[in-house]
């Protein structure tokens, strides 16, 4: 079993300060003001959080259409057309946006190709205690463990699993 990134996002909304979001810094060299870890955050929000309104408001009201859904329902933001006006994040009925991860600058993160032998990650260090760790598991949406990608799990109450226990 390799090791992952684990994200937890209830950490990340419940440790703010002033509406302000700490989402830890980043050691990306080609970009010194790169916040990485708001990539990742941004899809696990469009991808697990999300809750793929069928009229979507903040597809609507951006002016720059900057999101649409893609052939699965997923949100997609092009970074490249966002403006960062946040109106997709207001919009939305249920919150599902962070306030800080949208933004016209794209962060990327490289996940500083860690190994199994990697203590911990500039970002770990940063962010609010425990919301990016390294793990062994695997997803498990029984708990809601989400895989974002082979390298990164997400821990996040799915709107699905909210939806099916109504």
């Amino acid at each position: 079993m390799s090791k992952k990134i684990l994200i937890d996002l209830e950490k990340f909304r419940t440790a703010h300060k002033d509406g302000e979001y700490n989402f830890g810094e980043c050691t990306y060299d080609f970009h010194p003001d790169n916040l990485g870890i708001k990539d990742l955050i941004e899809l696990a929000m469009l991808h697990i959080t999300c809750r793929r309104c069928e009229d979507a408001p903040c597809i609507s009201v951006c002016k720059e259409e900057a999101l649409e859904k893609d052939d699965d329902g997923m949100v997609e933001r092009a970074t490249n057309l966002c403006v960062g006006c946040l109106s997709c994040v207001t919009v939305c009925p249920f919150g599902s946006l962070f306030l800080g991860v949208i933004t016209s600058k794209k962060s990327i993160c490289d996940l500083c190709d860690f190994s199994d032998d990697k203590e911990s990650l500039r970002c770990m260090e940063t962010a609010p205690e425990g919301a990016i760790t390294f793990t062994e598991m695997e997803a498990d949406e029984a708990k809601h463990i989400y895989a974002l990608n082979d390298k990164v799990l997400v821990k996040e109450i799915a709107w699905d699993d909210l939806k099916d226990n109504d």
